[in-house]
């Protein structure tokens, strides 16, 4: 009898499709996303020295500052995720990074992700 796989094993199997064609470099470095039941995690990846550039979460007190500081409420995940995506662009835009590759971690491109994606974007982000 064959089991159904579980939807861990399914995300990691996606996850691991994706890595196969997303690498970072100096130039153009690679934005990893992670998101759990409460808070989402972004950081900027080289590849090629194994190095993290830049990592912002919505633990990060730079980001709870900017959650806040709104005058929107901040009341969901997603807008937390927004919040997420725009400091991430600016500290990217401090560093001198323009041009990024998106790793969205196997996670579907909605909800939070396309959140911190299109906040990303705004920043001046290109990917």
């Amino acid at each position: 009898m064959i089991k159904k796989a579980s939807r861990k094993i399914k995300k990691n199997f996606r996850h691991k499709r994706i890595r196969k064609k997303i690498f970072g470099t100096e130039q153009v470095p690679r934005i990893s996303v992670f998101k759990s039941s409460k808070n989402i995690y972004a950081q900027i990846i080289d590849d090629v020295n194994k190095a993290t550039l830049v990592s912002v979460s919505t633990l990060t007190p730079k980001v709870i500052e900017v959650i806040k500081g709104t005058e929107k409420n901040v009341s969901t995940k997603i807008d937390a995720a927004g919040c997420v995506g725009k400091v991430l662009a600016e500290l990217a835009n401090e560093a001198g990074i323009k041009t990024v590759r998106f790793d969205r971690g196997g996670f579907p491109y909605h909800g939070r992700v396309k959140a911190l994606a299109d906040a990303l974007k705004e920043g001046g982000l290109v990917f």
